[in-house]
């Protein structure tokens, strides 16, 4: 288990590149998406990317992007392994947050698949309410939709 503090934990702007390459490293991505797939959903909207640091490692990412005026759409984010349960994810979301609200967005929603249930438990911590469900065949890969009014 790596030892981390928060006061090791750095967040930064970052970029598609970083990010993608973080992503790369998430497990649960049965089919990670490659740099191009970032580039094409993330072409000519306002985003943010974040990336979390310990030390010079890239460790955790988070992007999302404008829906419209008043939603922010939160696409994507994970942390590596190994470090998990140190707060990265918390510390991703709260600064994303923290940027949403400047900019004047009312809503963050999110969606997710009932497989992945640790990000619905951490939605649902975060103040996110599930508004909806996406059925499919595989129950497991039904998609779950979340949103957190500010």
């Amino acid at each position: 288990m790596t030892e981390v503090s928060s006061e090791d934990i750095v967040i930064k702007i970052g970029s598609i590149k970083e990010a993608s390459f973080v992503n790369s490293q998430i497990p649960e991505f049965d089919e990670p998406y490659v740099l191009k797939d970032f580039i094409t959903r993330l072409e000519g909207k306002n985003h943010l990317i974040l990336i979390a640091y310990v030390g010079d490692n890239l460790v955790g990412f988070k992007i999302g992007y404008e829906v419209n005026k008043k939603t922010f759409y939160t696409w994507m984010g994970g942390v590596i392994p190994k470090y998990r349960r140190k707060g990265i994810a918390k510390l991703l979301s709260k600064k994303q947050e923290e940027f949403v609200r400047k900019k004047g967005y009312e809503t963050i929603t999110l969606k997710t698949r009932n497989k992945h249930k640790n990000m619905i438990c951490f939605a649902i911590l975060s103040g996110f309410y599930l508004v909806g469900v996406e059925k499919n065949n595989a129950w497991e890969e039904s998609r779950i939709f979340l949103e957190k009014k500010l």
